[in-house]
């Protein structure tokens, strides 16, 4: 690949997290029954009118705004004419000559360097249905799903690896994610992508020809697929043949790219405006309100991490995976003030016992257990060691911690000379590790500190028994 430039532009459809659908009343909820959630409307009968959904509106409103779009006061519904067998109407309502927003942009970040993609548009459209093949031999069509609102997000050919393609989904993911609009949820389709691909020889400003990824449900996939559409294109090129502009699918079994239909451009589809449905007019002061209850970015929360609280990068993008962990970090953080130890423990203990599902995520424990934990651990009143034990008996009840130390005299043991005596007797127990310890060898020191934690039963003050095993082997040397 050092003769050839990748291009590459990506369309995003994400479901907008509303509970009914775009122009009707029936439900958005996934997984029911084959075409329960249907109406006249959506079906495509004879004489139905779309009625359009104001908290839609107000979700392209506000993810429009997050990604730096101009939102349009002025904005037309268009009719998508195409046949297919889940499209009920022979048509598809979007936004085409005049869409809702317009001239965005997204920041992806790559080993430490930031990179600002352009977003062309940001438009509302209907879902189609789904064909379900293989049933009883047949295929046949659901059309729960024709109508849901979706937003189409379609970014500038601004990319140029796989891997900025993926950083930018996720990115695009995490905002719509953190905002609330979407869950996210690439295997239920409700976050789905289309990959427009080209090659040209490097140093050359001139587009080649593009050929689109259709419906890639995984970041993964984005990356494998666009791969292989590149070596594709490459060898082709270079055996003197040209690109066609084509639709193709990926099949993640193979590795490759296949033809679906030859590439249909805009005339194609006889777009004009929809004539059940009036100029969509969206007022400075709704855009004002829409914009001030707007939640902090991702990206935002990071930095203010960083830079106000002192956490590392690493963690930082850990703890800013989902809102739900934001939410329970920054609540620990109301109660024990210190960010730091608190942003470990979250992220190494609390993490490995969460669970997300689009927006909702649940914990096996509570901020406010967590809070009071941490702050038994920083007054020195139970060990690490003891911790964990705590932790592992609150997990999944709403016990408090010190309840559990005080039913189990968990108290650390900071008694001079009781501890000083059991670190003399363990420097007799083993002289040899002693005398390295006395010869220079302090990386013993552990040794001797582990000892008399697991003599202790953990109840030992670790950092007392430090400074006693300095002082015992300095004296005797």
């Amino acid at each position: 690949m050092t003769e050839y430039e990748p291009v590459i532009g990506l369309e995003v459809h994400a479901q907008l997290l509303t509970k009914s659908k775009l122009f009707c009343a029936c439900s958005t909820n996934f997984g029911g029954a084959p075409n329960t959630n249907v109406c006249p409307v959506c079906l495509g009968l004879p004489g139905s009118l779309p009625v359009l959904n104001r908290q839609a509106v107000t979700m392209a409103v506000q993810a429009a705004l997050a990604l730096g779009c101009v939102v349009h006061e002025t904005s037309i519904f268009a009719r998508k004419n195409y046949f297919y067998p889940d499209l009920p109407k022979g048509y598809q309502i979007t936004q085409f000559e005049e869409p809702i927003s317009t001239k965005g942009h997204l920041d992806i970040e790559l080993d430490g360097v930031v990179k600002r993609v352009g977003i062309t548009r940001a438009h509302m459209e209907e879902d189609a249905g789904k064909n379900v093949h293989g049933v009883g031999g047949d295929s046949i069509v659901d059309l729960n799903r024709a109508g849901t609102p979706l937003l189409e997000i379609v970014g500038e050919p601004d990319l140029r690896s796989s891997v900025e393609a993926a950083a930018y989904l996720r990115a695009l993911r995490d905002i719509l994610v953190f905002i609330g609009v979407n869950d996210g949820n690439l295997e239920e389709g409700s976050f789905r992508c289309d990959a427009n691909v080209s090659i040209r020889p490097r140093g050359t400003e001139k587009f080649g020809t593009r050929c689109e990824l259709k419906n890639i449900n995984s970041f993964r996939f984005v990356q494998r697929a666009i791969d292989a559409e590149i070596a594709r294109q490459t060898a082709i090129i270079d055996a003197g043949g040209t690109i066609r502009q084509e639709t193709r699918s990926f099949d993640p079994d193979t590795g490759l790219t296949h033809t679906l239909r030859s590439k249909e451009d805009a005339h194609d589809y006889r777009y004009f405006p929809e004539p059940d449905l009036p100029p969509l007019r969206v007022e400075p002061l709704f855009i004002g309100e829409v914009r001030s209850r707007l939640h902090e970015l991702p990206r935002a929360v990071r930095k203010r991490w960083v830079e106000e609280l002192g956490l590392t990068p690493a963690t930082a993008q850990t703890l800013s995976q989902h809102p739900g962990y934001v939410g329970f970090f920054e609540k620990v953080c109301e109660t024990f003030k210190q960010p730091v130890k608190a942003a470990n423990f979250v992220a190494n203990d609390v993490l490995r016992g969460a669970k997300t599902h689009g927006l909702a995520a649940t914990f096996a424990v509570t901020p406010a257990q967590v809070a009071e934990l941490l702050s038994l651990i920083d007054s020195g009143e139970i060990s690490g060691k003891q911790a964990k034990e705590v932790f592992a008996a609150i997990e999944g009840n709403e016990r408090m911690p010190r309840a559990i130390v005080e039913e189990r005299g968990m108290r650390v043991v900071s008694d001079s000379a009781s501890l000083e005596a059991l670190c003399q007797k363990l420097i007799e127990k083993f002289p040899s590790q002693a005398a390295g310890m006395r010869s220079g060898k302090t990386g013993l020191l552990g040794f001797f500190v582990g000892q008399a934690m697991k003599e202790t039963g953990g109840s030992a003050n670790p950092k007392l028994v430090s400074e006693l095993f300095e002082k015992l082997l300095a004296v005797q040397s």
